[in-house]
């Protein structure tokens, strides 16, 4: 899908001004309501509603529903992020009125550098489609491994993020409001709420890892993967404060995400057999969307009668 400059500037320029809403609205510290977090959870997938019919109406149906699929899976692989994010804040010690900070402050990294990883994920299967051989394998090994989760929890506070700011700069051992630095003896300090962003900054690259490959499976266009990723991030700081009750239920989630990759990741690979071995199907959008859409259902489902007690 051919996308002019204009539209890129304008969508970009959207998705900037919604982040400029976000942290307006986040420049006052408070803990953070299930009021409020409906009320921004709708406001954002209102706005991901709205974009996707455009796209569906300008575009025409194809793009359209690689739009909402797209999303569908950013969206599900986001939710199994949220996990390592109440993890991290928990870990910390994060103050409720400035946990919002620290998750906006690493979902707006995230996206600005998701933002180039697809740029080059696109340059790369642009030039060499065998990539699309490449992504599949690595879904189909991510998928697996998510069938074996692991029962340690990583060490958040020794994590490689923590222990390169810490090279970097003095960190201080009390929060300073929701100040990020600090001067101290005549230098520059991090408190612990900048070691807290960076952490989901870099939980949030290695997310990253598993989802552009399996975006990228549902479709080639540079632009709506960037869409679609933007829309899904930009609603995780209110999902988070949305779903934080519910996180403990969702026991089965991993097995979906798991046949979800595993799907996208055989989904990959059959479109490059098909461009050498035309005889070979290919798996429709439409059919992503439906096996992706009665997957969550279902683990959502199960996860939610083994924990009714």
């Amino acid at each position: 899908m051919a996308v002019p400059v204009w539209v890129w500037l304008a969508t970009v320029l959207g998705i900037a001004v919604l982040i400029g809403v976000d942290v307006w609205h986040a420049r006052s510290p408070h803990p953070v309501g299930f009021r409020e977090a409906v009320t921004w959870s709708a406001i954002y997938l209102s706005g991901a509603l709205v974009f996707g019919l455009g796209v569906l109406l300008f575009a025409g149906r194809e793009p359209g529903a690689e739009f909402f699929t797209g999303f569908l899976v950013e969206k599900s692989l986001s939710v199994d992020n949220l996990f390592i994010f109440a993890l991290i804040l928990g870990r910390f010690a994060v103050p409720p009125e400035h946990q919002q900070r620290a998750l906006l402050i690493g979902v707006i990294g995230a996206l600005v550098l998701r933002g180039a990883f697809i740029a080059v994920g696109a340059a790369v299967i642009s030039r060499f489609a065998v990539a699309f051989v490449v992504f599949g394998a690595f879904l189909l090994y991510t998928g697996i491994r998510l069938l074996r989760p692991s029962q340690d929890e990583p060490d958040v506070l020794d994590s490689r993020a923590v222990r390169l700011l810490r090279r970097v700069m003095p960190v201080t051992r009390e929060y300073a409001g929701s100040r990020l630095t600090v001067r101290r003896d005549g230098r520059r300090a991090a408190t612990p709420l900048l070691l807290v962003a960076a952490t989901i900054l870099s939980v949030d690259l290695v997310f990253a890892l598993d989802s552009i490959p399996a975006i990228f499976g549902i479709t080639e266009s540079a632009y709506l993967v960037f869409t679609a990723n933007a829309f899904a991030l930009l609603g995780l700081r209110a999902l988070y404060f949305l779903l934080i009750g519910l996180l403990d239920r969702l026991v089965h989630l991993h097995y979906g995400l798991a046949v979800i990759l595993l799907f996208i990741g055989v989904k990959l690979i059959l479109h490059y057999v098909h461009t050498l071995v035309p005889a070979v199907p290919e798996i429709p959008t439409w059919l992503s969307l439906v096996v992706i859409v009665a997957v969550l259902g279902v683990v959502t489902a199960t996860s939610l009668r083994a924990t009714r007690r």
